[in-house]
């Protein structure tokens, strides 16, 4: 076994290993919804090198999921300034574009203020609780 490095090899011949990562690993690490990547991402694994790439330069594909959705649930959460489980309670437990984000956010229905409420009340910095889950 020899520890040179390889050269990079085509994405679509990787398998997960030790080195390589599911699609759906590295979607939640760069904090996309895996359906909505191009297909030859979520058919092949992604190195850690790959990943690093992928979060200092990101295409434009990414770039554009990232700007306009659909978004995961975690992300939807944190746009809207809510928790995951507020989300699932009150039916919204589903990935959202940017614009319904915003349209939320305008307009915003009883059930997310209470819960950006909630939230805002329950991590205030003299809490002591930040970062904790």
């Amino acid at each position: 076994m020899t520890d040179k490095p390889t050269e990079p090899t085509e994405p679509t011949r990787l398998a997960p290993s030790g080195t390589a990562m599911k699609p759906s690993t590295a979607a939640d690490k760069l904090g996309i919804y895996l359906p909505a990547a191009p297909e030859e991402f979520r058919d092949s694994a992604v190195t850690h090198a790959q990943l690093r790439e992928l979060q200092n330069n990101p295409p434009e594909w990414l770039r554009q999921l990232r700007l306009t959705g659909p978004h995961p649930r975690p992300e939807v959460a944190r746009k809207l300034g809510i928790s995951i489980t507020a989300l699932k309670k009150n039916g919204m437990d589903k990935p959202l574009t940017t614009e319904e984000i915003a349209q939320l956010l305008q307009d915003q229905p009883e059930w997310l203020r209470a819960a950006r409420e909630a939230r805002a009340s329950s991590s205030s910095p003299a809490s002591g609780t930040e970062g904790t889950s």
